[in-house]
């Protein structure tokens, strides 16, 4: 076999080496200086006027709903085809998280199933941008607005993606970003809750680090003092300077990675589009795609394999990809607990059975591309029914 093509990888240059070098011969390692101005030009960049950096988008997922005000009880509505961090805050809280299907064009939250999940105890709705692509937030908003219901964006796959010419992270009422190793920007890990609501952006702040009164990353410059107040039980959620050094330098670079991820995308497009065997995700064309991930879906009846085994076949070939993702209704914590079947979200339940998702990332070459795409059409003609 040759050799392996993983499935993602960051895009680290020299630059991101040197700035991560200079936090560290700073000797100011933990959040600081770095990590405010990290805030401010993320923010910036995406129209918000308050910036929360975080360790993670869970992080942020979870302080927004607590900042809104979810309580024991209470809903928050959540598409089922997410990762495990959308509804496992909303139990963190001891909320339930309600589940809705998705659209089959796209894998993003139905509007039409979040209007009928709406009771008297629904406290939030979490959209989630799927693989870059933006929810259809219009009527999304519509529904919450007419509720006054907050609408907390899970935005992980989604920097930087547009909605009808809005970035997303000026659209809702809070939108929570990733910076993991495999998104289009990284820290390593680390997120970010962007809002414009100052009370908000206020207690996510303050409930990051230990609930301590403001500016608690002060108390060890010349600038700070030692005394400080608890004034809520909070959590460690903080960011550190290495990693929003590294930040700084990514979202420099963020308009250039993203167009090596859509030079990958339209090169997939052109090679699988009239496949027969294979079904590309819809992308609205007045809308702008991260390119977070790609998909293909494989139709049925045309193929001898599965999914399973065609991404088996992938890996035989030196490819790695992935799955997004096992929908939480089936997973045995949601199943167990409410009482969940396979096809209860049938569109979710489909979209899952038949998804892969393919390497695309900013260091791939052209050269990557085309093993991917050699390898993906050679499994549909070896394996055709």
């Amino acid at each position: 076999m040759s050799d392996f093509l993983p499935f993602a990888l960051p895009d680290i240059t020299d630059t991101e080496k040197r700035a991560v070098l200079n936090a560290l011969d700073s000797n100011w390692i933990t959040t600081g200086a770095r990590t405010k101005d990290f805030e401010a030009k993320f923010a910036a960049a995406v129209g918000a006027k308050h910036a929360i950096t975080l360790n993670s988008c869970t992080a942020a997922l979870h302080l927004a709903l607590e900042a809104v005000g979810v309580k024991v009880g209470d809903e928050v509505i959540v598409p089922t085809l997410t990762f495990a961090a959308s509804a496992e805050v909303v139990r963190y809280l001891d909320a339930k998280p309600v589940l809705v299907d998705v659209l089959p064009g796209d894998h993003t939250m139905d509007p039409v199933a979040v209007e009928r999940a709406i009771t008297p105890r629904t406290r939030a709705i979490m959209p989630v941008h799927f693989g870059g692509q933006a929810c259809d937030m219009e009527p999304i908003l519509e529904i919450a607005r007419a509720r006054k219901i907050p609408v907390i964006e899970d935005a992980a796959h989604a920097f930087p993606t547009y909605y009808k010419g809005k970035i997303v992270g000026s659209i809702g009422d809070i939108t929570c970003f990733s910076f993991y190793a495999t998104k289009t920007i990284t820290t390593g890990e680390g997120g970010m809750a962007v809002t414009d609501n100052g009370e908000w952006a206020e207690r996510m702040r303050i409930m990051s680090l230990h609930g301590i009164s403001k500016d608690a990353w002060k108390r060890y410059t010349a600038e700070g003092n030692w005394y400080y107040e608890i004034i809520a039980p909070g959590y460690k959620y903080n960011m550190t300077d290495i990693a929003a050094a590294l930040g700084l330098v990514q979202l420099s670079r963020a308009q250039e990675m993203l167009e090596k991820r859509r030079a990958i995308a339209r090169s997939y497009a052109e090679a699988f589009r009239d496949h027969p065997a294979i079904e590309l995700l819809d992308v609205r064309d007045f809308d702008s795609h991260a390119w977070h991930l790609y998909v293909i879906k494989l139709r049925d009846g045309v193929l001898s394999i599965d999914r399973n085994r065609f991404i088996e076949e992938l890996k035989q070939k030196g490819i790695g990809t992935s799955v997004h993702f096992i929908p939480l209704h089936i997973h045995p914590y949601y199943r167990d607990t409410y009482g969940y079947s396979p096809g209860d979200f049938p569109v979710a339940f489909d979209c899952y059975r038949r998804s892969i998702s393919l390497p695309i990332y900013s260091k791939m070459s052209g050269g990557d591309v085309n093993r991917v795409v050699d390898a993906v059409l050679f499994v549909c003609a070896n394996d055709k029914r």
